[in-house]
């Protein structure tokens, strides 16, 4: 029986070969290319990717260490031919230029939205015994600072993550 992994909901085979990154087998076997290899190094999160929820630089993990967990890249966040909440708020704040960070920034986004939810601490985190961690001006931009963008369309994408949060919060 082969080794499979879940992407964006479908069941796919892992390579045979165990050298396989998750960020190439994305890529190169499943032509999903939103997730890009910016530094396959783990420096820029342009890889960025949620399995099962939680957020990874795909072009630092091997693919078979992923078996039989799901994977989300970007192509997966939207449904039904419409755009994540967070995708559409990027496009309002023009949080993007040339667009080959955003990817990786949306999906880190999300999994950091999720981290707050379940009260993981960051280096900047005031009260690490709290209960809820509060997504203040350091605390986005600490939990983000690993996802690089060149064009420096920060501020945009800053706007993008505090309109979502907020209308998360909101409902």
């Amino acid at each position: 029986m082969p080794m499979t992994i879940t992407i964006n909901g479908t069941e796919r085979p892992l390579p045979a070969d165990p050298r396989v990154s998750l960020l190439d087998l994305l890529r190169e076997h499943l032509h999903l290319s939103g997730a890009k290899k910016g530094c396959n190094q783990g420096a820029c999160g342009a890889c960025t990717v949620l399995v099962d929820g939680q957020r990874i630089l795909s072009c630092l993990a091997l693919a078979v260490q992923y078996e039989g967990r799901s994977v989300v890249s970007v192509e997966g966040l939207g449904a039904d031919g419409h755009l994540h909440p967070l995708q559409q708020a990027f496009v309002e704040h023009d949080g993007f230029q040339c667009g080959y960070c955003t990817p990786g920034q949306i999906c880190s986004a999300i999994g950091m939205e999720a981290e707050l939810r379940r009260g993981v601490p960051s280096y900047v985190t005031e009260d690490v015994a709290g209960d809820a961690i509060a997504l203040t001006h350091d605390e986005l931009r600490e939990r983000m600072s690993g996802n690089l963008c060149r064009c420096g369309a920060y501020n945009g994408i800053v706007e993008a993550i505090v309109e979502h949060h907020r209308a998360k919060e909101a409902r």
